[in-house]
């Protein structure tokens, strides 16, 4: 189950690796797909943050008996 700590982390990488392609896509003149890349980067933050506040719930209930 320690791994599970370390998923939420890739939700990050993925974030930036899309934030970056948005750019771009931006640059090149490529809107449509750059405004993709972009609600793509912003879901795997959002999914950073609630994985990461899933396990901390997740890590009070074991805690308590």
């Amino acid at each position: 189950m320690n791994y599970l700590k370390f998923t939420s982390y890739a939700y990050i990488i993925v974030a930036i690796l899309f934030a970056v392609e948005a750019f771009i896509k931006f640059q090149d003149g490529e809107t449509n797909k750059a405004i993709l890349m972009a609600l793509f980067a912003a879901g795997s933050v959002f999914l950073y943050f609630f994985r990461r506040n899933f396990a901390k719930k997740f890590e009070e209930r074991n805690k308590k008996p």
